[in-house]
């Protein structure tokens, strides 16, 4: 059985129609026939909150529907990932390309135009996607977000909210036209991305995102050596009369030491706790 069928049982159960399920969900009736109809598939259960609405609505035990669309959803990725990816349709890459910052826009264009759907082309929308998608899920509570947002897209309150369920479904390779109007191109400025390191700067439209600038890195780092804690170190931990007002980030700090030949007693620790707190041996910041 799947979500279309328990949701429909239950409607014809409790003599309830469309129409007043999708008030209760706060979507479009439209949205709850093409979801019954199988025409739209159930949306993520960690991305929405539309199962818990529709549950308490149709008086169906907690977390049910949310756990029959996720073993739904993953049968159908398992026929999705059978077939090979399109690639994007020309007017989001035009997007794409035209968020680009200025002094890269051409470079990056012809990196595009010469490997269509490339691997750079792919992580570049697919991370344009994720930080708008963060936002976007972060604000689906917020009524006052919704309907800014509708504004600025000529959309009612319920049709956002669908727009929303069904964008937080989205990843690089079904991405619309619809989810560049409706989300990318309102809410993201601008982009640039390093050709070296490939880290990303997402810069977020300041009047519907909060957190205006993002940085996504990609950085290869050694992993850091392995040192025995210092005998010193482990005597000063377990004397509270001279570590027992230490904070977190102080002890971090002390393990950090690194000695050579010497080895430093508890009580060194504890002067270095006390010179580490002392204003004296620190330079105020400058405005």
């Amino acid at each position: 059985m799947d979500v279309s069928l328990v949701i429909k049982h239950r409607l014809k159960e409790l003599s309830l129609e469309q129409r007043d399920l999708a008030s209760a969900a706060e979507v479009t009736e439209s949205y709850i026939s093409q979801l019954l109809t199988r025409k739209k598939a159930p949306p993520a259960p960690d991305r929405t909150d539309i199962y818990e609405k529709i549950g308490k609505f149709l008086k169906l035990p907690n977390g049910e529907l949310a756990k029959l669309a996720g073993l739904q959803r993953r049968e159908e990725l398992k026929r999705k990932w059978a077939d090979p990816p399109a690639p994007l349709f020309q007017g989001v890459r035009e997007l794409v390309l035209r968020k680009c910052s200025a002094d890269r826009q051409k470079q990056i264009r012809a990196i595009f135009e010469k490997q269509p759907f490339g691997e750079l082309e792919r992580l570049v929308t697919q991370n344009l996607l994720d930080v708008v998608k963060r936002v976007a899920k972060e604000e689906l509570q917020s009524e006052n977000w919704l309907h800014l947002v509708a504004r600025l897209t000529n959309r009612s309150y319920e049709d956002m909210r669908v727009a929303i369920l069904e964008f937080l479904d989205t990843d690089v390779f079904d991405v619309s036209i619809e989810n560049c109007v409706s989300f990318l191109d309102p809410l993201i400025e601008s982009w640039d991305i390093d050709l070296a390191t490939f880290g990303m700067d997402v810069l977020l439209n300041h009047r519907v995102a909060p957190g205006r600038r993002k940085r996504i890195e990609f950085v290869e780092k050694e992993p850091e050596p392995a040192f025995e804690e210092e005998p010193g170190l482990k005597e000063f931990l377990k004397d509270a009369s001279l570590s027992g007002d230490a904070t977190e980030e102080e002890i971090k700090f002390l393990r950090r030491l690194r000695f050579k030949g010497k080895r430093p007693l508890a009580l060194y620790y504890y002067r270095e706790l006390q010179n580490l707190r002392d204003p004296l041996h620190f330079r105020t910041p400058r405005p």
